[in-house]
């Protein structure tokens, strides 16, 4: 079933993105990023199970707690469901449409597929010192060329990765 929604434009959602940044900047003094509120995510969880566990180098290097950057991810998700049930477009579901029709309706599948893409998506954000908003977004910001070689490879590998899953002009 497809959903008639409200999307916003892109203009609109790029100009507000670029609002956000600025914000980011002069109000906390910090670029966009998430990746590393996801390290201090399970630290949190992991200081409540063992202790121990968080007194390794990688963990001390991070402030286990609630800053900006945990606020602003929180902030996505919390924005993300606001928008979908504004907008009509929320719905809780297991297996997307567009998966199902290409891949059929098992959910177990779906959830392997998705596990390990988060999976590599984390690592890769970690292995690059930061995730596409941080590399992306902010790095665009600054103009950095770093920043622009990162957004190029998002989008090819994107291109590349949705032909693959779901074949050219199939939808």
């Amino acid at each position: 079933m497809i959903h008639k929604s409200r999307a916003w434009s892109p203009y609109v959602a790029g100009a507000l993105s670029g609002l956000l940044s600025i914000a980011s900047v002069l109000v906390a003094g910090k670029y966009l990023g998430a990746s590393t509120t996801f390290v201090r995510a399970v630290g949190m969880i992991e200081r409540t199970v063992s202790a121990p566990l968080v007194d390794t180098p990688y963990f001390l290097k991070y402030t286990l707690g609630v800053d900006w950057q945990f606020l602003f991810v929180t902030g996505i998700i919390l924005g993300a469901f606001i928008s979908s049930r504004q907008d009509g477009s929320f719905r809780v579901q297991l297996v997307p449409d567009m998966w199902q029709r290409n891949f059929g309706p098992g959910g177990v599948y779906r959830s392997i597929i998705a596990f390990v893409g988060g999976m590599v998506a984390v690592y890769g954000a970690r292995f690059a010192g930061g995730c596409p908003s941080g590399h992306g977004l902010s790095g665009l910001t600054q103009l950095s060329v770093s920043g622009f070689v990162a957004a190029a490879c998002f989008f090819a590998g994107g291109i590349v990765s949705a032909n693959i899953m779901y074949g050219r002009g199939r939808r």
